[in-house]
């Protein structure tokens, strides 16, 4: 059974949505704020956390940045309808997917499960099969087993998006990939997701890269394209 974190300040929405969870044989845990969400995972931590971004006390951009701290925990964000700042932003700061409010409680369960079943599909390690090995490209080593990853010898925090991307990415250098064959390889296919939800990803990505490495350049841009990955060649 996956265990599911849900916060948010609408004592309606955790009990309807929690409800809906429970019925798919989902563990909910519910929190009213942010503070009580970090108290909560500190103690007890989950396999998805569900976080609305407008609270009171600690806003669910505060908790995602303390969460990505120290975990790669999979992350829903709930926003305002059409506020896209709040999706940008918590895409750039490590959020997986996010829904806007109001929304249906069939696509979250959806988002849910989608994730879930990516995370485990990259962290499957079955004997023989193509999960236990390790991609290395020039500096870039990625286990997908271990759902690690290292530049220069440096461990990286990678989500489980940024993680699919990279992987698609680097499996094939100076391969492009346009933005529809990202998406369906980071959330899957029949799943919607806008383009700059892909770009926001990649952003997070190259930052991540940067704050080890302020060179590097790997990921390319190709605009009007997609991606693509380049190593370095050696002369």
């Amino acid at each position: 059974m996956n265990s599911i974190a849900l916060v948010d300040d609408d004592r309606n929405i955790l009990t309807s949505v929690s409800m809906a969870l429970e019925a798919e044989e989902f563990e909910v845990d519910t929190y009213i704020d942010g503070a009580d969400a970090m108290r909560g995972l500190s103690r007890k931590p989950v396999d998805l956390v569900v976080l609305d971004i407008k609270m009171p006390r600690m806003d669910g951009m505060e908790v995602l940045t303390k969460l990505r701290e120290k975990s790669a925990v999979p992350v829903i964000f709930l926003t305002s309808k059409d506020d896209e700042i709040d999706e940008v932003l918590g895409l750039r700061m490590g959020a997986d997917d996010y829904l806007t409010k109001p929304f249906s409680q069939r696509l979250l369960i959806e988002r849910i499960k989608a994730l879930l079943r990516r995370r485990d599909l990259d962290m499957s390690d079955g004997p023989g099969g193509p999960k236990d090995e390790a991609i290395q490209r020039g500096d870039l080593l990625l286990d997908t087993g271990r759902h690690q990853c290292a530049w220069q010898g440096k461990p990286l925090n990678l989500t489980v998006t940024e993680f699919l991307l990279l992987k698609t990415l680097a499996n094939r250098p100076g391969h492009v990939k346009n933005r529809d064959q990202l998406i369906d390889a980071a959330y899957g296919e029949h799943i919607y997701v806008d383009d700059r939800t892909i770009d926001s990803h990649i952003k997070r990505l190259r930052k991540k890269f940067r704050v080890v490495d302020p060179e590097f350049s790997e990921i390319e841009t190709l605009y009007g394209v997609g991606y693509r990955y380049r190593e370095k060649h050696v002369t």
